[in-house]
């Protein structure tokens, strides 16, 4: 059924559309598609803008994943529910995961708000606003990172089993993208300037399974290095279990696939493993790791933990300990475990206190600091080759190939002596070292 416009056909210009997006890089791929349709029906759409007007349509993608992403999305959304109640914004339309998992407790809740569309709701929420999906437009972005990098999904869904995650209840089966659509999307992506693709995906190394019967990533990545301007590939969202070792072997053939992976492993005992419905065990885990590192010395290694799943121990949790700081991650968060409604793990009696979640959380990052640091200060007196993401205060700030946007370490150079254009690759030398930050100077 043809969803209806809730703008009044007797308007006489197009209001503006403020897209406010909340959650990980895969909710900014749909915000910037869903601008780049609005843009293509000639709307004035901005991002996140800290001005609103009256007659603005504010579209709020939200993210339904654990319970604080919950919370900071129906915060927003009650707090535009308000803004609407006072006449400060015109209408308010809730898009995305928290959307698609929970609409009708929302709409019971919330009933001020003009539409609620989930996922793969697009097509309807542009009717709602009174736009056309344009197929011609399929691919088109408009960037809300800098653009010089953007992340780039390569397949919606998962079919994992992972008893903790709701990702598949919001997402969806797993689906790829053609690969003949992802060239012509980077291509588009390098001629507009973008420099550097992060792959993403819930799991980027079932690639190609749901659509040439099997894993395909390496024959994606090779075409994708071939791009013109595309100088760095990063992927993200790696899984452990079945992992296409042949990726790899094109890691090494490409110079423009940067030695990095992110492998959320979640945990290492193998009585949280089995429970989390994994599919790996300890001695796999720590093999494949090892095996990673030894066909592409030099690789940054990122991963995910989970503290506090149902029936954790104290032994669980120092067995965990024991493993990071034996592995030597170059990159490390952890989250506390969520109790999700729907999830295998939900009949679990969900039994680790919070505080205790949030200790050993917190204990696992104060042993990867230690390693960060320790890391960091081997990189003293090297030279890396470094991509200028912007300018803050009196320094520039960038990355090596070694580290993703938001959540890795930065390379600081001091504007005062040294000048780089936001965008361009520098070669630094990296003088003094912290934690998480290093500080260097540009040589030619």
């Amino acid at each position: 059924m043809r969803t209806k416009s809730i703008i009044e056909p007797i308007a006489k210009s197009k209001p503006r559309i403020n897209v406010v997006t909340l959650g990980c890089s895969k909710n900014i791929y749909d915000s910037e598609i869903l601008m780049g349709q609005l843009k293509g029906n000639h709307f004035d759409v901005v991002h996140e803008s800290e001005t609103a007007g009256s007659d603005d349509i504010i579209v709020i993608n939200t993210c339904g994943f654990i319970d604080n992403a919950k919370q900071e999305s129906i915060d927003t959304i009650l707090q535009y529910s308000e803004l609407k109640d006072q006449g400060k914004v015109g209408k308010v339309i809730v898009t995305g995961c928290l959307s698609e998992r929970y609409k009708p407790e929302l709409e019971a809740e919330i009933t001020n708000i003009d539409g609620w569309f989930g996922t793969n709701d697009l097509q309807n929420l542009l009717t709602s606003v009174g736009a056309d999906y344009k197929h011609e437009l399929i691919g088109e972005r408009l960037l809300t990172t800098p653009k010089h990098f953007a992340y780039f999904k390569i397949a919606e869904g998962c079919n994992r089993p992972c008893s903790f995650c709701a990702i598949p209840l919001m997402r969806g089966k797993h689906l790829s993208q053609p690969i003949d659509q992802l060239v012509k999307d980077a291509q588009n992506l390098a001629k507009n300037g973008t420099k550097e693709l992060i792959l993403i995906a819930q799991d980027l190394t079932y690639y190609g399974l749901d659509l040439y019967g099997k894993r395909n990533l390496d024959e994606l990545l090779r075409k994708l290095s071939d791009v013109n301007g595309i100088e760095w590939i990063r992927l993200q969202y790696a899984y452990p279990s079945g992992f296409p070792m042949e990726i790899l072997d094109v890691m090494n053939e490409r110079e423009n696939i940067c030695k990095y992976m992110d492998m959320p492993l979640q945990h290492i005992s193998d009585n949280m493993l089995k429970s989390m419905r994994r599919g790996i065990t300890k001695q796999k885990t720590i093999d494949l790791v090892n095996e990673i590192r030894d066909k592409v010395p030099g690789i940054a290694m990122r991963t995910t933990l989970i503290t506090g799943y149902p029936g954790e121990t104290e032994q669980d949790f120092e067995e965990m300990q024991q493993w990071v700081e034996e592995t030597q991650f170059d990159r490390l968060g952890c989250f506390t475990y969520s109790h999700e409604e729907k999830t295998h793990a939900y009949a679990l009696f969900d039994d680790v206190p919070d505080e205790v979640k949030q200790q050993r959380a917190d204990a696992i990052m104060e042993i990867q600091q230690g390693i960060s640091f320790d890391k960091n200060q081997e990189k003293i007196s090297n030279t890396y080759k470094v991509l200028v993401d912007k300018k803050d205060g009196n320094y520039f700030v960038g990355r090596t190939e070694y580290d993703s946007p938001e959540v890795d370490n930065e390379v600081l150079i001091d504007a005062k002596v040294d000048y780089a254009t936001i965008g361009s690759f520098v070669n630094v030398k990296i003088d003094t070292a912290e934690d998480f930050d290093l500080y260097g100077h540009i040589v030619k």
